[in-house]
């Protein structure tokens, strides 16, 4: 593979906001397609003002999720500018990703079906709340409440005694917006082979229960309420965060060679003799035993300590980092996943993927509201917002 850019030459034009569709986006973007980032004149995307703080009048959201596109105000409810920017899709797009509200691009003349009548070759996403289907189809709907709704609240937190625990990153947003990206791109392949495009769906309920793949197996074998565990996991002892004298060592004990191994280490080594013990299912039966016998032995060192003994038995473990020290790792520098970009831009995460050992470029920064309108739409006939 000669280049780190393979969808450069193709034009996409994302109608959207907030996280979902300009994640998916960025993706498209940052893998050398032409993204035109279509905003509103009056405020532009949503996520521009969710701060502080603030970076070149744009919020965290926005700055990371944005780079490598093009900003084109468009007032969609202006019939000029919607049939301008219609005119733009139908003359150059390969793809358009939408998630407006339920039927605000059919009533601009910018839905689905209208656009693929017009251009069978276009590849369409739907980025949608609850997916298209069913009696919530048109309701709204945002990351937390798809966290809350797709069941993933259930399972995340202390215990089912303390208050439901939000995921501290958009990931139901993130999520939709891969899957919007791998849509568009698999769409792509498709018209390769017979020419024609078509509709792509995808939707936040839908990533959300994509997410507790899991769990639902496990109520299907067996069903049963599904609990939070904190730190550790249902179905897997110890796979859990451990206090130490000065922080916190997260410990992935996830076979029963490697609980010998982390026993043996902490002095415990009869544990793994143990009949409760010796096998993950019995662990999991009794991690109400085991697991204060192993928090004991972590408690008596530091973080440090305990992940260098653990790291001479070959036992996976991870200190628990704040974001400053996720930036300042030295296997985060030395991956260059944190972007610094073009001069004067903000520093962002690239994209989680190489080609030939060469990350995506971050050519450009987020732009500003608006700041190729003429550039893209100045031969199209009410292209200048009012």
């Amino acid at each position: 593979m000669s280049s780190s850019q393979p969808l450069s030459g193709y034009r996409i034009v994302e109608i959207g906001h907030s996280v979902a569709a300009p994640y998916a986006g960025m993706i498209l973007a940052d893998l050398g397609a032409d993204v035109i980032k279509i905003e509103h004149p009056d405020g532009g995307d949503y996520a521009r003002g969710w701060g502080p703080p603030f970076w070149n009048e744009a919020a965290p959201h926005f700055a990371a999720m944005n780079r490598n596109k093009r900003s084109v105000a468009v007032d969609l409810a202006d019939n000029a500018q919607s049939a301008a920017l219609k005119q733009l899709i139908l003359d150059e797009a390969d793809a358009v990703i939408c998630n407006l509200r339920p039927g605000t691009a059919e009533r601009r003349g910018l839905g689905a079906q209208a656009l693929l009548a017009a251009k069978p070759a276009l590849v369409y996403c739907e980025v949608g709340a609850f997916g298209s289907g069913g009696p919530l189809s048109d309701k709204p709907g945002y990351d937390p409440l798809m966290q809350a709704y797709g069941g993933l609240m259930s399972i995340t937190g202390e215990s089912v005694e303390r208050p439901p625990i939000r995921v501290g990153v958009s990931m139901i947003d993130i999520g939709a917006g891969l899957w919007a990206a791998l849509g568009v791109m698999g769409a792509l392949l498709e018209r390769e082979k017979t020419g024609r495009g078509g509709l792509v769906e995808t939707s936040l309920y839908e990533t959300a229960v994509g997410w507790v793949t899991i769990p639902i197996a496990r109520v299907n074998i067996e069903p049963a309420p599904q609990l939070p565990h904190g730190s550790g996991a249902p179905g897997i002892v110890p796979y859990q965060a451990f206090r130490t004298a000065d922080g916190w060592l997260v410990i992935g004990a996830g076979n029963d060679n490697l609980f010998a191994k982390l026993v043996e280490a902490l002095g415990l080594a009869d544990l793994a003799n143990d009949e409760r013990y010796r096998a993950n299912r019995g662990r999991v039966q009794h991690r109400a035993t085991l697991i204060p016998v192993l928090e004991a032995e972590a408690a008596k060192r530091t973080t440090a300590q305990l992940a260098a003994l653990l790291d001479e038995f070959g036992v996976p473990n991870a200190p628990v980092q704040k974001i400053e020290q996720v930036i300042d790792n030295a296997q985060t520098r030395a991956l260059g996943i944190v972007q610094q970009g073009p001069s004067g831009a903000l520093p962002t995460v690239g994209l989680p993927l190489r080609f030939d050992g060469k990350r995506p470029e971050y050519k450009q920064a987020a732009p500003t509201l608006g700041a190729h309108t003429e550039e893209v739409m100045g031969r199209y006939r009410g292209s200048r917002p009012s």
